[in-house]
């Protein structure tokens, strides 16, 4: 993922430089209709008020299907915390979803939990054992979701800096889910609730969807930052 990171640092670096309009305006003749509806459809899904959290996610399986499931539900950020795990993922289960979400990287919990809050986000832990489950969070302003370890879970202190701790219900002998499946399962529910409730299938900010919107026509085009240069620096 690290080449791919240079590659979209590049692109936004072009997109600051000339523009989004401008970077979608040189870039549309080179797409198909068919690509450019599609961006569209997708961008108008994308929340940006749920967000993932995970905390040390060491397995590299886990940590690739945690971008998937992020990108598959539609939301736009998944925040990695490490404070003592690196999180890397497998490229080969990620499928290239990396490339359409923003992935934020932390050093530890109690600098990802304020700049959260800062934006207007509820942080909450999910924990077995909880009093609350995922399905009485109140859905009525921006939601971030904390996953933990696949063994140890969130840390204690982790869970004491967020608003509260809820548990994913079960209804098995099975004490707990898989780390994806528990992703999967959480935020699922809660964009769907979120959803319902602003009435849309999306909610991201003019700016930030034609920003987006310029980097998704770029993403597939092999030397695009040296062809818009060709277009627009004259």
């Amino acid at each position: 993922m690290v080449g791919q990171l240079a590659v979209t640092d590049a692109i936004e670096r072009m997109i600051d430089r000339y523009g989004p309009a401008a970077v979608c305006g040189a870039l549309e003749p080179m797409l198909s209709a068919e690509r450019i509806a599609r961006i569209d459809e997708v961008l108008a899904a994308r929340l940006g008020s749920v967000v993932t959290v995970v905390e040390d996610t060491y397995d590299p399986h886990n940590a690739a299907a945690t971008i998937r499931t992020t990108e598959a539900l539609g939301l736009q950020e998944l925040h990695v915390i490490e404070a003592n795990e690196r999180f890397s993922a497998a490229s080969g289960i990620t499928r290239g979803a990396h490339r359409w979400i923003d992935m934020h990287r932390w050093p530890s919990a109690a600098e990802a939990i304020p700049a959260l809050r800062a934006r207007g986000f509820r942080v909450f832990a999910t924990a077995p054992g909880a009093t609350a489950s995922i399905d009485d969070i109140d859905v009525t302003s921006p939601i971030a979701i904390m996953f933990g370890n696949e063994h140890a879970g969130i840390t204690e202190p982790a869970i004491a800096a967020c608003d509260g701790a809820v548990e994913v219900p079960m209804f098995g002998f099975t004490e707990s889910y898989n780390l994806s499946v528990t992703v999967g399962l959480a935020m699922s529910r809660i964009a769907a609730r979120r959803r319902g409730y602003i009435g849309a299938m999306g909610d991201l900010e003019e700016a930030r969807r034609v920003r987006l919107r310029a980097r998704w026509f770029a993403l597939r085009i092999r030397a695009v930052v040296g062809i818009v240069d060709r277009k627009l620096a004259r």
